[in-house]
């Protein structure tokens, strides 16, 4: 195939994100390689699309990782057909690097069912390692590493126990499988590394495979990646995976010229002080959290339990957000947590009362993310704070939402997967600068970096 000597003008991504950091590491990939991009947090209007014309990523940040297909199919037709009339050539249903999913919750199979009939392409590209993160894909199976140990995903120490998707299968094919009937291909490793990745993916297509899973174990699969996806898109193309998509993107047109072969390089200044949420349960966020604490950040434990009852958890929100104004006041950084690491107490103890109370945990998990939204909310228009960090992909979502900020803009490099954002909002949050930290997400002194700040 032969390929243009430019770009189209416009949109080149359009993208929705099933979790919310996951959203802004998308952002990352291509506001960092030079080619600016917005992600909005709710549906756009017609008039807040009208002025993202001139941006070359268009991204939705949702919460689909979290939902069941019920809840899927009310939703997300509408925010595909948003994404279909934005016009881009490339249209991404963008999940986490560790394919959190199942067929009852964040179905990424039923997305991608829903998703075909708007945004078509003659093949789905499945493309989620990301070896800026850590992920790597063999012969279909999904690595992910931590602390530079590397892990199977079905013997990873965090998804294998993860408290709403656990994963018992690292080749996704066979997990995908289990949430859609359409045919899934593998264009692997030894295929792309001897140059024939493209008689593979013609066969595979031939075949009768729509999803096509891509291997990326190194740069010179991702750029292989970049090119099949590039070159063999046809009128328009719909992939899904993690930003490795469009990591594999940036990485081809550099190589190829079409983009200049570094983007912007981006420092931020330091903050005498920082507030900080995290509804995360991983062993990479409990490191950090540690870490934060002994650097002098005061830990203010909420009791998710208290989140069955609607009221108690009101007091229990309060309660949070006036000692963290209190910790500012007294000169340390507060960081509100409701669990630290997949074996903290705290978890069992929400578990024995969700099932007390008879109240359905995707609706506690809503209003635990919820009340730390409004708590850090609070922390926010009191102290008038300039920035914040937010730790837990699922909380994420919530806690902007409950925050009214409704789109944000990458403004520098905080740590891979969880860039520093400029927040948009009608009310006081308007230019926060703010990050988004999914769970398996940076090295122990990311809050303290945020703080710190950071210079190339």
């Amino acid at each position: 195939m032969t390929l243009s000597l430019s770009l189209p003008d416009g949109p080149l991504i359009a993208f929705y994100g099933d979790d919310y950091t996951g959203s802004s590491a998308a952002m990352e990939a291509l506001t960092f390689a030079g080619l600016p991009t917005i992600l909005f947090l709710e549906l756009p209007s017609p008039e807040q699309l009208a002025t993202a014309a001139q941006f070359r990523g268009i991204g939705i940040a949702g919460t689909a990782r979290a939902k069941d297909p019920a809840w899927m199919e009310l939703n997300l037709p509408t925010v595909f057909d948003v994404l279909a009339g934005i016009g881009a050539p490339i249209s991404h249903y963008k999940v986490c690097s560790t394919f959190d999913s199942a067929p009852h919750i964040g179905s990424i199979g039923r997305a991608i069912d829903l998703a075909v009939p708007r945004l078509g392409g003659a093949w789905h590209p499945l493309l989620v390692a990301s070896p800026a993160m850590g992920r790597y894909q063999v012969f279909g199976n999904l690595f992910a590493t931590v602390n530079g140990v590397g892990h199977r995903l079905d013997r990873h120490p965090t998804m294998s126990r993860h408290p709403v998707t656990p994963m018992d299968e690292a080749d996704l094919g066979r997990h995908l499988a289990r949430q859609t009937a359409r045919r899934i291909g593998l264009v692997d490793f030894v295929a792309m590394a001897n140059g024939e990745a493209e008689q593979t993916l013609a066969r595979v297509r031939a075949g009768g495979a729509e999803i096509i899973s891509l291997d990326v174990l190194d740069q010179s699969s991702l750029i292989e990646a970049g090119r099949l996806m590039s070159e063999h898109r046809g009128d328009r193309l719909f992939a899904v995976g993690s930003q490795g998509v469009e990591q594999a993107l940036v990485a081809y047109w550099r190589s190829s010229g079409l983009i200049a072969d570094s983007g912007p390089h981006m420092s931020f200044s330091p903050v005498q002080r920082i507030a900080c949420i995290s509804g995360s349960c991983s062993p990479i966020t409990a490191a950090q959290i540690a870490h934060a604490v002994q650097e002098g950040f005061e830990a203010v434990r909420l009791d998710a339990a208290r989140a069955v009852d609607a009221a108690e958890w009101t007091k229990e929100v309060g309660r949070g957000a006036d000692r963290g104004v209190e910790a500012i006041l007294a000169g340390r950084d507060p960081l509100l947590i409701t669990a630290s690491g997949p074996d903290d107490p705290a978890i069992g103890a929400l578990r024995a009362a969700i099932e007390a109370s008879g109240v359905s945990t995707a609706e506690i998990n809503d209003r635990i993310g919820a009340g730390l939204g409004q708590a850090l909310d609070r922390i926010l228009q009191t102290t008038r704070l300039p920035r914040a960090v937010v730790a837990g992909g699922d909380t994420s979502g919530h806690a902007l939402q409950a925050m009214g900020i409704y789109a944000l803009s990458a403004i520098a490099p905080l740590v891979s997967g969880a860039p520093l954002c400029r927040a948009a909002s009608d009310r006081e949050h308007a230019n926060i600068e703010i990050a988004l930290k999914g769970g398996q997400v940076g090295g122990v002194d990311l809050f303290c970096l945020a703080r710190d700040g950071k210079t190339n």
